[in-house]
């Protein structure tokens, strides 16, 4: 087959013989190169389809983390508001201990005194 290829070349002159094998091994580097050329092509279309699904994987996540923070901090509102009304409810009810303790105090200040009164 290859004695079909080379045969349209019989009865051209040497220098056109030497001008078509120059072109010829230009085409086969240039070949080779294009050749390489697709492959790092195809190397970097690999590369960044990888990013790219790492930068969907990342995205997915930040918007995951997101709606977790603002789950917590919708929590942190609720419980803060849960303290305040305990806190206010504890005070509402130490300040009726202390008026239940003055009540108390007083009574039995009141029955020391009758008890006083009776004895006499």
């Amino acid at each position: 087959m290859s004695w079909a290829v080379e045969e349209w070349k019989e009865g051209l002159s040497p220098r056109v013989l030497q001008k078509i094998h120059e072109l010829e091994s230009q085409v086969d580097k240039l070949k080779k190169e294009r050749q390489q050329r697709q492959y790092q092509l195809e190397t970097l279309e690999a590369a960044l389809q990888k990013q790219k699904q790492k930068v969907d994987n990342e995205k997915n996540e930040s918007a995951i983390l997101k709606r977790e923070n603002q789950s917590l901090m919708e929590l942190c509102d609720s419980l803060e508001k849960a303290k305040q009304k305990i806190s206010h409810d504890l005070q509402v009810k130490e300040s009726q201990v202390n008026i239940q303790s003055g009540q108390l105090n007083s009574s039995k200040k009141d029955i020391e005194r009758l008890e006083q009164e009776l004895k006499r």
